[in-house]
């Protein structure tokens, strides 16, 4: 996923973008998501690395990301409906920027990858 930043125009890549699974509060800013990040999902922040998080409604989402020299924190709301999260054991799930794409649509994402039935009948 790559994106153009209007202020330097620099160019920002996201090498791996990380899904938390449980809702947070999204009054959190850079500073609690990126300690939520490290200290309670346990991960390295790292350049292109980025984690998304939403709230209990599903309505909201705030996408932390790191670009080597800075965090970026970006934030969406839907009008109407919500983002089709996940449910997992896990606390964090890796999307491709397909999935993704979907996701910040309000699409189910999940569904995407469903074969139909070699063998159906009408």
């Amino acid at each position: 996923m790559v994106g153009k930043c209007s202020e330097n125009h620099r160019i920002l890549k996201i090498e791996r973008l990380m899904l938390a699974i449980e809702p947070v509060d999204m009054r959190l800013g850079i500073e609690g998501l990126s300690r939520l990040a490290q200290d309670h999902l346990h991960q390295s922040v790292g350049a292109g690395h980025a984690y998304a998080f939403t709230n209990r409604s599903r309505n909201r989402l705030k996408l932390l990301l790191w670009d080597g020299t800075g965090v970026w924190l970006c934030q969406r709301r839907l009008h109407r409906g919500r983002f089709v999260w996940p449910s997992s054991e896990a606390m964090l799930i890796e999307l491709t920027h397909e999935q993704w794409s979907w996701l910040t649509l309000g699409v189910d994402w999940q569904r995407l990858d469903v074969r139909p039935e070699l063998h159906w009948r009408v």
